[in-house]
């Protein structure tokens, strides 16, 4: 057992001041992925989240993952490069809070280190402030890429919760 710090951050509609710049690498494309084939869900989630102990929906059956992706208020961002997926986002609309949480941000080991996850979350507040609710929200943690929490705090990001979880790795 190790102890995980956990950060929960928000961005709000009021906070979010001017159009952020989304800077791509040449060759790469940020494409909403409209199938809902929980294939490509359940394999980024697998990819991006081994570094990163990402356990909790490794035991779910191919029809939690349907179920998941199902969801009409869950939206699955992919980037590509070339016709190869490289890394993705997923974000779900509250319509009860009026409010989107950014689930999962990840990219695949071989395209780390190019900004991508950076482009990736300045993608996903873009996407969610056109639809104008009273806040984004996402959680990070200690055993998440070095740069995620400093990643979301540089875009806008401020913690409203922290907490220390006992986690087996």
């Amino acid at each position: 057992m190790v102890t995980v710090k956990r950060f929960f951050l928000e961005i709000k509609s009021s906070e979010k001041k001017k159009s952020l710049k989304i800077k791509l690498p040449d060759n790469f494309e940020i494409i909403l992925d409209n199938r809902r084939d929980f294939s490509l869900n359940k394999f980024l989630y697998k990819q991006v989240g081994t570094d990163h102990y990402w356990k909790d929906r490794l035991i779910w059956s191919d029809q939690e993952w349907l179920e998941y992706v199902s969801n009409l208020n869950l939206e699955t961002w992919v980037v590509k490069h070339k016709e190869n997926v490289v890394g993705y986002y997923e974000q779900e609309f509250h319509p009860a809070k009026n409010e989107i949480e950014l689930i999962n941000v990840g990219i695949l080991k071989e395209y780390r280190g190019k900004k991508l996850g950076s482009v990736l979350v300045l993608h996903a507040i873009e996407r969610a402030f056109s639809n104008k609710p009273k806040r984004m929200w996402v959680h990070t943690c200690s055993l998440d890429h070095k740069f995620a929490l400093k990643n979301y705090e540089s875009k806008g990001f401020k913690i409203f919760k922290k907490e220390s979880v006992e986690f087996d790795i």
